[in-house]
């Protein structure tokens, strides 16, 4: 396939950068890679940063390259994610930059929605995030239960924590990212990754506006292996993007710990999906610890509905059902689930 080709042909040929940062993620990037490469908004210039792999990664880039013009590859020794991003930044051709991880996929029409939501949202604003399922290791449907509508001037909003949810979401004006540094490499320098997408959401909205498209475009996969899953690390990071939070913005510790609460939330259900009931035990304690009505109200729900589950599960397994997948085609994740007769999963 021949990418300018299909750029001429398209009537929007404003070029977006889409920056993928990869690490051993030989098991994902041909997915990943196809989901961007099938995009509608066909005008785009697809970075892969292989940070150091140690597996096929750059290999399965190379092929997708080979196939198409409007791939590139550049290989460097491993300095974690934010310095992956950042390369993939210096090299980017676009005025727009589209962050994507190695593992995560997009809906076909993200990236000509979102630039349609950025007209529409005018120039001050610098950045347009979309709503996100969360995606097992075969791309089937877990939740999609996240839905925010936060817009215009977020930074209160961002300081109670990441309502994006994930670094894939976002598309961003390169010269906002550039204003404000781009992701910091100094997290891994404390063994604090995984905030890094906070912690620049954080400086956008200091200077810019934000926009949202209200649809499920990004599928965030969640496995066992991933940066998220390490939860003590996970806070860690938080907890230092909060600390520059409070420094600038005293008034703001409220809502930092609100957003700490929120994350240890966030990761009290990954690690109860996981089947890490220690992990979640001590989780659930710091829930509570920082904020006991947070943990009351939005935990005790989620807890109840597991337990009748668990009580009313039929002592003989369900037949077999094919789960919902995020949709590669052109329906929609809404499509999908109901299709699937799982919509109650949102």
């Amino acid at each position: 396939m021949n990418g300018s080709a299909v750029c001429a042909a398209r009537p929007d040929a404003r070029l977006v950068s889409v920056v993928i940062p990869a690490y051993n993620a030989a098991r994902s990037i041909d997915e990943t890679l196809t989901s961007v490469r099938g995009q509608t908004h066909a005008a785009l210039d697809i970075i892969v940063v292989d940070d150091g792999s140690e597996d096929d990664t750059a290999e399965i880039v190379r092929r997708h390259a080979q196939q198409d013009d409007r791939v590139r590859l550049f290989v460097q020794q491993n300095g974690g994610v934010a310095a992956a991003r950042n390369k993939g930044v210096a090299n980017a051709r676009a005025e727009f930059i589209a962050p994507l991880d190695a593992d995560d996929l997009w809906a076909p029409a993200k990236i000509e929605k979102q630039l349609a939501a950025l007209d529409e949202a005018g120039a001050e604003t610098a950045l347009v995030y979309t709503w996100y399922t969360t995606i097992n290791g075969r791309g089937e449907i877990i939740d999609a239960n996240d839905r925010p509508s936060h817009e215009g001037d977020v930074l209160k909003q961002i300081c109670c924590g990441n309502f994006i949810g994930n670094g894939s979401s976002p598309l961003m004006r390169k010269s906002a990212v550039l204003e404000c540094g781009g992701y910091e490499p100094g997290l891994r320098a404390q063994k604090a990754q995984g905030c890094e997408d906070l912690l620049l959401y954080f400086r956008l909205a200091e200077r810019h506006r934000f926009a949202v498209v209200r649809e499920h475009l990004v599928g965030y996969r969640e496995v066992p292996e991933s940066m998220s899953g390490d939860s003590r690390q996970m806070l860690r990071s938080f907890r230092l993007v909060a600390a520059e939070v409070r420094a600038k913005y005293p008034h703001f510790n409220a809502e930092t710990r609100f957003g700490e609460a929120s994350l240890a939330e966030w990761l009290f259900w990954r690690a109860a999906r996981a089947g890490r009931y220690v992990d979640a035990l001590r989780l659930l304690l710091l829930i509570l610890r920082l904020d006991p009505n947070h943990g009351l109200l939005t935990l005790s729900p989620g807890l109840a509905r597991a337990s009748l589950r668990r009580a009313l599960r039929p002592r003989r397994p369900p037949a077999p059902r094919s789960a919902a997948r995020f949709p590669a085609g052109a329906a929609t994740v809404e499509q999908k689930l109901i299709a699937s007769n799982i919509a109650d999963a949102i």
